[in-house]
């Protein structure tokens, strides 16, 4: 007789809804007639996430105590739930952003781009809730694959395909990692359950130490943190803008609300190992990204280096590895999702205008011609700089508490002066925007008007609301993230 687990399926039921809807976007490639492709995928993908919207709150309301489930492979508790929230929410802006942006010829492929947006988030969704290293691993890789095609996707193009290749040869690199230490894991432990190993009691075991040292490099590949980032400029770079976007602010949910669970469930004897490790990883992400953010023109490369300025500060509140810093981790997730996807949905509505890389240059007079893009961008990049007009300010405030409260106030002082750095290239793209002389502007568009780009105009608007209410309602989001950190042991 073989004894199957007692499968909780509510508490699967966002990555049921979004499998169902990936399923029924691909089945609309091969039964719809290829002009409208785009509309049946674009709303069946809304329709999709909007549904694991709905399901994720509900879960998130009704787990309080938290629990694992399906033979103790998946958590049902309110830190999964919060994060799929946040990737469903993601996975929604994306869609609209990709029903404009996403151009392929004839649209031949466009209902297949977005089934993988709805397997890619899915397969997040179910690596947040990982239980043991098995689960984690697979869902690493089913998300994974996911995003490798995404970014190949218009294969038109150069620059995709070198993308997609590029990130499918260094991302097995951090998936091997993520696996070789796995495998040293279980075999200093003899279990693959987080809290079985954490419970196992083997501190200081040599192949358990080498083992989680591969697994924060693997998860740091995953979340493009320096010096595991190096594919991080040339991927954003050239994969098409709305998947971009989606990586940008998915992939860091996912990769770090994933670790800071296994570290403090798997790893909590290790932890005057691993948080004095995650430190030496936020140093140097704050370093690296921000000074190669000042070199670059090329705006997509520019925000892909401030992404890994941006995984140092999260970093920092990981590593503190307290309830404040669980909390302002957390919190800190909200705004930046919303910021970081805003910014590159922008970005590419300035590369259709032109039909070439923004940089610095071409980005003259673009706050005066969109002027709603040109607002929202330069809130966007005064939230990331930390200035009191976004969520931004109140989670680089947060982190800097867990930090001080640890006693790391050296920490909080290179998180100031990063900030510092990082106002130089923020504040170069605000005045290639506004200040740039009128004959620098590029005005080669089609029609001799900017696309209207409706959608993109309303995921924009949602990301400005988030960003900016994560301000305005800060208690709220506080409280939120202080009933998800409550699932994790401290």
């Amino acid at each position: 007789m073989i004894h199957t687990p007692h499968v909780d399926w509510f508490s699967i039921s966002t990555l049921l809804v979004l499998l169902g809807a990936s399923f029924l976007a691909l089945l609309s490639a091969v039964l719809v007639p290829r002009g409208a492709r785009r509309a049946v995928g674009a709303t069946i993908a809304g329709l999709g996430f909007a549904g694991g919207l709905v399901t994720s709150i509900w879960l998130y309301v009704d787990s309080a105590g938290g629990h694992r489930v399906i033979g103790d492979a998946f958590y049902r508790d309110r830190w999964t739930a919060l994060g799929q929230i946040v990737i469903c929410g993601i996975g929604f802006v994306t869609t609209l952003v990709g029903a404009e942006q996403i151009a392929h010829r004839d649209d031949a492929h466009i209902a297949e781009f977005f089934s993988l947006l709805l397997a890619c988030a899915a397969g997040m969704a179910f690596f947040i809730g990982s239980a043991n290293l098995m689960v984690m691993f697979l869902s690493l890789e089913w998300f994974s694959i996911a995003l490798y095609v995404m970014c190949a996707i218009d294969y038109d193009v150069e620059g995709s395909l070198e993308a997609g290749l590029k990130y499918l040869v260094i991302g097995s690199f951090g998936s091997a990692a993520l696996l070789f230490g796995s495998a040293l894991v279980y075999g200093a432990t003899n279990h693959i359950g987080f809290t079985e190993i954490g419970a196992a009691g083997h501190s200081h075991d040599t192949l358990l130490v080498l083992g989680l040292a591969m697994m924060i490099a693997g998860l740091g590949f995953k979340s493009s943190a320096a010096p595991f980032h190096m594919w991080t400029p040339d991927v954003y770079e050239g994969a098409p803008t709305p998947v971009t976007a989606f990586m940008s602010a998915a992939t860091k949910v996912a990769a770090f609300m994933l670790a800071f669970r296994v570290l403090r469930t798997a790893f909590p004897q290790e932890e005057h190992l691993w948080s004095w490790a995650l430190v030496g990883i936020a140093v140097a992400s704050l370093v690296v990204g921000n000074f190669a953010a000042l070199v670059q023109r090329n705006v997509k490369r520019m925000l892909a280096y401030s992404s890994i300025s941006h995984a140092g500060f999260i970093l920092i509140g990981l590593a503190a590895a307290t309830p404040l810093g669980g909390r302002a981790f957390v919190y800190y997730l909200i705004p930046y999702s919303a910021m970081a996807f805003g910014s590159f949905a922008i970005i590419g509505s300035r590369e259709r205008e032109l039909g070439a890389p923004v940089t610095l240059e071409n980005l003259a007079g673009f706050g005066w011609e969109r002027p709603f893009l040109g607002v929202a961008m330069w809130f966007f990049l005064f939230g990331f700089a930390g200035l009191p007009l976004t969520g931004g300010f109140t989670g680089k405030f947060y982190v800097f508490a867990a930090a001080y409260q640890h006693g790391w106030a050296w920490l909080v002082v290179v998180g100031v002066l990063a900030t510092l750095v990082s106002l130089w290239y923020y504040l170069a793209v605000v005045r290639s925007m506004y200040m740039r002389d009128d004959e620098l502007r590029v005005a080669t568009v089609a029609g001799g008007s900017p696309p209207r780009d409706v959608l993109l105009h309303v995921a924009v608007g949602a990301c400005m609301v988030v960003a900016v209410g994560s301000l305005v309602a800060v208690q709220p989001l506080i409280d939120f993230a202080q009933h998800a950190a409550a699932a994790l042991p401290f």
